[in-house]
Order: C-alpha cells, then structure tokens, then sequence
C-alpha cells in the first residue's frame, strides 16, 4: 500500500469549530519531516468501522482531533469512542476538538457504545470524552455507567478511559476509579511551564493528584499518561515530568509529536526525530515504567490493545521478580 504524508485538517470551518480562536494571529503550518509519515485510508474494513460509527450515532476522537493514525487503526477495527458529544467546554491551543456550549448529555449513549464493542468484536476498547465543566460530576457517571454497559454486553472486553481532569468536581476520580476500568489514562500533554499558553484551563497538579488518587483507590488499574513534544519543552523539563509520574504510580507513558490542526492553533516549536524519542524511552524505561511507547506518531490510544497485553506481561515479570527478591537470603 502507498503511503502519503500526514494529512491535518486545514478546514475552513475552524472560526466555527473554534470561535475563541478566530481573532489569533496566524501561525503558518510547517513542512512535515519524511519521516512522519501514514498509509492512506483505503482498506475496506476501514470503510466498514466508519460506517458502523455512523450507524450507532457514535463520536470518535480518531475524527474530531483529526489523528494522523485513523487510517490504520480503523482498518484494524481499533477506534478511540468519544462520549459526551463533540463540544467542548475548554479551548486548549493544541486541540482540535469543537468548542463551545455542549448539549445535554444522551442517557442512550452508553448502551449504544456498548452495542458498537460487542459489534465490532474489540478485545480492547479506549473511552474517551470532551471536557464537560458544565457538569456537576464533569461527567464522571456518564464514564461508570459506560463501563459497566460495556461490561455487559462484551465482557470479554478490557476497558481503557482516557478522562478529562475532572478539575473542582469533588469525587468525580472516585465515581470513574471504582467502576474500575482496566486502564485509568489521563494526559499531563506537556510540561508545567507551558500549561497557561498549551493547555490555559487545567492545573498541572491537578492532573498528577488524579492519576496518584486512582492507584490509591485500585492499585490493580494500570494508571497511564501521555506528553506531546515540539512545542518548546526541554529535556530536563521532559525528565522531571516522567519522575512526577513516576512518584504519582503511572505505570505506562506514551510519548509522541504535536502537530499542529490549523494555522490558529499553537506552533510547532520544532519536529523531535526519531533518534530523540528512542533516547525519550530508554530515559522513561530506566525511570521504572513498565511501558513506553515513545515514537512521532505514538498517540494516547495508538496500538492500546497490544499495549495493554504487554502491561500485563510486564507487570507480571516485576511482580515474579520482586517475589525472587524477598525469597532470596541476603
């Protein structure tokens, strides 16, 4: 199959799409490095989860952020669910999702995610949503009750959130962690020092708390997080956030290259090559993560069920050998 360069939503609805945008300055979208590269969407089982998407009215993050990896994930039958709607109530400078004032939430939805599992056959299934600060809870039972359609009607079928900060929703973590999905993810998506231009609505630490109060509640969640690089961070910057994660108990960190979806959107600072995020993985590697996924085109939900077996395996193997360990005379 050819392969084509990452194609990013130039659409002339962006003012729509993102009215707090509108009256920024334009940044000129940069020449693509080859080796940023994606297959193009043609593979008939792609075709088959698209329409399978539109017939249970479903949203997917795969469109709405106009992820470079749609093609190939959609022809594997892998597909991010975005539940809540397609609005939402933050407007980071990276994101392409809508935003604006959301509609009321859809009692139906769940099943209907639900349905669309079972249907598609997923051994693994990522949900994820829009940032729903209108909500009391941010949307937290909407998320439990998600799940536990989901636990219903594909039992077999591991569950990964990707959640929202949940920033001043008091028990809202608690709702999302005891419904216990298999994989809690949260994304920290950059450095601290660049949280009031990349992402203005949240709070570093609110974020590090949350992941740190689900392996409270469950140790037995694998908690995960994910950066996005080129936008100026450092690699000292970049080190000290994997030791934050790492004293917060995340367990799997992915790392890949910011994009950027239009010409109001923040600037990529520069494209990070492929030998740099190799070093990026050995540095998090030898930090004690037990998985990595660090690549240009690495996503929060890229190969999530392959990855999700490997959390297991390698769990597993530090679990086996810090038994050696105890077991051994000094």
């Amino acid at each position: 199959m050819t392969s084509t360069r990452v194609l990013i939503d130039h659409r002339t609805d962006s003012a729509i799409r993102h009215p707090e945008k509108a009256n920024r300055p334009d940044h000129p979208i940069q020449r693509k490095p080859d080796w940023i590269r994606v297959k193009a969407p043609n593979h008939p089982v792609y075709h088959a989860t698209r329409a399978l998407i539109r017939d249970h009215g479903l949203v997917t993050v795969c469109e709405e952020a106009a992820c470079p990896n749609i093609g190939e994930c959609w022809s594997q039958r892998h597909a991010t669910m975005m539940i809540m709607g397609d609005t939402c109530t933050r407007a980071c400078s990276f994101c392409n999702v809508r935003t604006g004032n959301p509609a009321a939430l859809d009692a139906s939805e769940p099943a209907r995610v639900a349905a669309a599992v079972a249907r598609l056959g997923l051994r693994h299934v990522v949900i994820t949503s829009v940032d729903r600060d209108d909500l009391e809870d941010g949307g937290a039972t909407h998320f439990a009750a998600t799940i536990q359609a989901i636990r219903s009607a594909a039992p077999a079928t591991t569950i990964e959130v990707l959640t929202p900060d949940f920033l001043r929703k008091p028990g809202a973590i608690e709702i999302v962690a005891t419904a216990r999905p298999d994989v809690f993810n949260h994304n920290l998506e950059t450095v601290p020092r660049l949280y009031p231009t990349i992402r203005p609505g949240a709070r570093y630490y609110q974020s590090l708390r949350l992941l740190d109060r689900v392996k409270q509640i469950d140790p037995s969640i694998f908690a995960k997080s994910g950066l996005m690089v080129g936008l100026g961070e450092t690699k000292s910057e970049i080190a000290q956030v994997m030791d934050d994660l790492r004293i917060a108990g995340v367990d799997f960190l992915t790392i890949g290259q910011y994009l950027q979806p239009t010409v109001k959107h923040a600037a990529v600072d520069r494209f990070v090559t492929p030998d740099e995020f190799a070093l990026y993985a050995s540095l998090a590697r030898s930090k004690g993560f037990l998985l990595v996924s660090a690549t240009p085109l690495t996503r929060s939900s890229y190969h999530a069920d392959s990855d999700f077996a490997a959390l297991r395996t390698a769990r597993d193997a530090r679990l086996a050998q810090d038994a050696h360990l105890q077991e051994s005379p000094i």
